[in-house]
């Protein structure tokens, strides 16, 4: 007689890389002003703020004060 266990789950990495995935999408969204240009576009990217105004909306709509 053979018993076979199966394991069935999410793997680790996965949930790794969800999670990375999910802090930097917060950042991203929530916090970003200028930050993440500023590497390619120096201090001009803290008065600009591309991605801000891209997400100005979805910044309300999750709660974040931006203004």
């Amino acid at each position: 007689m053979q018993i076979n266990i199966s394991k069935s789950g999410i793997p680790i990495f996965a949930i790794v890389l969800l999670a990375i995935v999910f802090v930097f999408g917060l950042f991203f969204v929530g916090y970003d002003q200028g930050h993440i240009f500023s590497i390619v576009l120096g201090e001009q990217a803290f008065e600009d703020l591309y991605i801000h105004e891209l997400t100005h909306d979805m910044r309300h709509a999750a709660g974040f004060p931006c203004h």
